[in-house]
């Protein structure tokens, strides 16, 4: 398109503006979305040198200013309206806090202290069945001992560590 056809092209906008805007906007249902695209759409006509032949300038210059509502809308439902950035920013921290961190940290190496007051065979047996999960008569057939022993020792490694807990609590 000649420089000349493109002067045509912008003098056309300006004098069927309003035809345009109201096609527009009955298309977009928004005379705000209409009125920006058109406004857009002249931002494009003034910085063009040359464009294709356009055999009918009115479509032309109404499905330029579509183009530019349909990529406007676009983008724009690439960003997080105000509701979606509020709910971001309310969203809870479960992270654990400092004070949490060393109070965890704290009750593990009080564990720990205390699970080493146990005898060996005891220890073996709490840490196979609490921490492990491991079925008690798995236990037993591992340490060669029988279900009931592997139980009574269960049962006092559990009631000694109670106890050291709540004395260490006081």
């Amino acid at each position: 398109m000649s420089e000349a056809r493109l002067t045509e092209l912008r003098q056309l906008f300006i004098a069927r503006y309003d035809e345009l805007r109201t096609k527009l906007a009955r298309r977009l249902g928004s005379i705000e979305l209409a009125s920006e695209a058109l406004q857009d759409t002249w931002l494009k006509l003034s910085v063009a040198k040359a464009a294709a032949e356009v055999l009918n300038p009115r479509s032309y210059l109404l499905r330029t200013a579509l183009n530019v509502a349909i990529d406007t809308k676009r983008s724009e439902r690439r960003h997080l309206s105000a509701v979606e950035i509020e709910s971001l920013i309310e969203f809870p921290d479960e992270a654990p806090g400092p004070g949490r961190v060393a109070e965890g940290r704290s009750s593990i190496r009080r564990l720990e202290s205390i699970l080493a007051e146990l005898p060996p065979r005891q220890r073996k047996i709490l840490l196979a069945a609490r921490l492990d999960n491991m079925p008690r008569q798995e236990i037993a057939d591992r340490l060669g001992i029988s279900l009931r022993l592997v139980s009574k020792e269960l049962r006092e490694a559990q009631e000694y560590c109670l106890e050291r807990r709540d004395e260490m609590d006081e």
